[in-house]
């Protein structure tokens, strides 16, 4: 859960990217009992908006200099400092230097001040690098979520918490007023004139409005999908969170909708109801009966009509393939985009499916995509905003 800040917080940070992640920093700092408000806050970011990101010690001095007002709080803000950005517990109290994980190959070691005297130690002259956040590496990007530990596996989760999923936009029939555009708003400047006794004075532009295009996530949460399905049920709530034209459904067996399960603040309470919602977790899988359930509803409903739908699907299905041809046809009726997400694609460019499903719902996908890792789930979320 994040502080709710004012809106002028962020816009006065020049750190795009690092916003959001300093302001948990400070929220974390609180729930360890040091008092901080939203000045401080607001203090920090500036601070570390005219440093070098690239020199994790210039945000630990900026930190430390913002938010910390007495000696017995540095090793408070030392221990939580350490755990946030460099993922390190201090198992031992009098060790000091600590080995940052950076995308070189080569670690760079990085010495936390003394605690009790508040002096500082030596820094390394190794520069690391921040991205965009200083725990990870690239390691962590672009490794397959079946090959990582739990303690990787935390730190992809934290940072696909951190995606900004956008559902894509739409042309509307509406018009509005617009400084230059390729089209003459004709009907104000008829009444501009009668209002001037049939002088036209001014030229008057108008434009189509945008309109955001409904999202739907069906994703699948079978046993053979045990290795992804928790990451994309967190991918699918940072798009819920993101905007409510978002719709979220989990299949096995069969399917249910998960949408306003995912409606809360704290991901893992989201998760926790999604999970409780969901009977047939970890199951067998029958993709057509539950993709023609899908359609069957949202023709009555018109959910998925001019939508763009991702399916997350290995594509090993149980049911009829018959049923699963049926039900992707109807489904390209309906959607505006068909969209599949199949992690054993990997990172093969010319992808031939080798499951039974894939091969009978090829010719109604637009598009493949893997979701193996947090790199392309990246280029998922950067491809769903400019769909159309």
């Amino acid at each position: 859960m994040m502080w709710s800040l004012p809106l002028e917080v962020f816009r006065m940070s020049s750190l795009s990217g690092f916003d959001e992640l300093l302001v948990e920093f400070g929220q974390t700092l609180r729930h360890a009992g040091i008092s901080i408000g939203s000045d401080d806050i607001l203090t920090f970011c500036s601070g570390v908006s005219q440093l070098d990101v690239s020199d994790l010690m210039d945000v630990y001095w900026a930190g430390r200099a913002t938010m910390i007002r007495r000696q017995d709080q540095v090793p408070i803000y030392n221990a939580v400092f350490k755990l946030f950005f460099l993922d390190i517990e201090e198992a031992n109290k009098d060790a000091r230097k600590l080995t940052l994980r950076s995308s070189s190959t080569v670690g760079a070691t990085l010495e936390i001040p003394n605690t009790e005297e508040g002096v500082p130690g030596d820094i390394s002259p190794d520069e690391v690098k921040l991205g965009y956040l200083a725990s990870t590496s690239d390691v962590y990007r672009y490794k397959a979520f079946s090959e990582c530990s739990e303690d990787e596996i935390r730190q992809v989760r934290k940072l696909i918490s951190r995606m900004r999923v956008t559902p894509p936009v739409r042309r509307t029939h509406r018009t509005t007023r617009s400084r230059k555009a390729a089209r003459l708003d004709l009907r104000r400047m008829v009444r501009e004139s009668m209002r001037k006794l049939g002088e036209p004075r001014d030229l008057a532009y108008k434009k189509r409005k945008n309109k955001l295009r409904p999202l739907v996530l069906i994703l699948d949460v079978s046993g053979s999908m045990a290795d992804y399905s928790r990451n994309l049920l967190q991918f699918a709530y940072c798009a819920r969170r993101a905007n409510a034209k978002v719709d979220v459904f989990c299949f096995g067996t069969r399917l249910t909708r998960i949408t306003r399960s995912l409606d809360r603040r704290n991901p893992d309470e989201a998760m926790r109801l999604a999970g409780e919602s969901v009977f047939d977790w970890d199951g067998g899988t029958r993709i057509g009966d539950s993709i023609k359930e899908f359609t069957k509803d949202a023709r009555r409903s018109r959910l998925g009509r001019g939508a763009v739908v991702v399916i997350c699907s290995d594509g090993l299905d149980r049911g009829e393939p018959a049923a699963l041809s049926q039900a992707m046809e109807s489904l390209s009726r309906i959607a505006y985009r068909v969209i599949w997400v199949n992690p054993h694609k990997g990172d093969v460019v010319d992808y031939v499916p080798a499951s039974l499903g894939m091969l009978v719902a090829e010719p109604y996908i637009d598009e493949v995509y893997s979701g193996h890792n947090l790199a392309s789930l990246e280029r998922l979320a950067s491809r769903l905003s400019k769909v159309g």
